[in-house]
């Protein structure tokens, strides 16, 4: 039985660095559009992981506090962003100052969070008019069957493990209710991206390494069925973004 871990993902730094898309430029553009990502702006990352979001913050001119708890991790957002402020533990424990940051980013994260904890952690660390900005990747689009989708079904029919907490992953309207239960928040803006990428079997066995709910078998099974696809698969993914401000 494979267990989901957090911790996973520190065992698979070097591998999730390479391996893991990025988030699709149309989300940036969106937040940008928002008039959530400014010049100067404060932001709070949680989860960082490897840095995919909180490059692209500091990018657009914001400056950036990453809380992730993977000393690796950790670590490696230190190195790679000596101008971030890089908090090593968890949402969960973190002392985040009172109404300092204009937004709070969970981007692939919040799945792995107590929200009976974080959710009024970060509604005190925001200011007034600050957002708490949620999305993930959603690996495999629902709407766009393909043989390699097929084979990947027929790999994971027989789990027995255990499931991540919270909603499904295409669940949005789930998580909007979850992050909505404790009254500290209100979606205010919800859009699902739908993008896609070409992958070699090489690829396909880095990235789904990354998956935490993934034995190293189901890994090998789905680059075989890349090699037996003839090399190469074109991967149908969702981004659902969830917007949500302070009440």
């Amino acid at each position: 039985m494979t267990t989901p871990d957090p911790a996973h993902f520190e065992r698979h730094a070097d591998i999730y660095e390479r391996a893991r898309p990025a988030y699709p430029e149309e989300l940036w553009r969106r937040l940008g559009d928002l008039g959530l990502l400014t010049a100067g702006g404060r932001a709070l990352d949680l989860g960082a992981g490897t840095g995919q979001a909180t490059g692209r913050l500091l990018a657009e001119g914001m400056h950036v506090t990453a809380v992730e708890p993977g000393p690796g991790l950790a670590a490696r957002l230190a190195e790679r962003f000596p101008q971030v402020t890089v908090v090593p533990t968890t949402a969960e424990r973190a002392a985040l100052p009172e109404a300092q940051f204009d937004v709070a980013v969970a981007a692939t994260s919040i799945h792995w969070m107590d929200l009976s904890v974080v959710l009024p952690k970060v509604h005190d660390a925001l200011s007034s008019d600050g957002r708490l900005l949620v999305w993930r990747h959603v690996f495999g689009d629902p709407c766009v069957p393909t043989d390699f989708r097929l084979r990947v079904a027929e790999i994971t029919h027989q789990r027995s493990h255990a499931m991540r907490p919270g909603p499904a992953d295409i669940d949005t309207d789930g998580w909007a209710d979850s992050l909505e239960a404790s009254g500290l928040f209100r979606v205010e803006y919800r859009e699902v991206f739908r993008w896609s990428i070409r992958l070699n079997a090489v690829e396909v066995r880095d990235l789904f390494t990354t998956f935490s709910d993934w034995s190293p078998v189901e890994v090998s099974e789905a680059e075989q069925a890349v090699r037996e696809l003839g090399g190469h698969v074109v991967e149908h993914y969702l981004t659902p973004l969830l917007v949500l401000s302070r009440v």
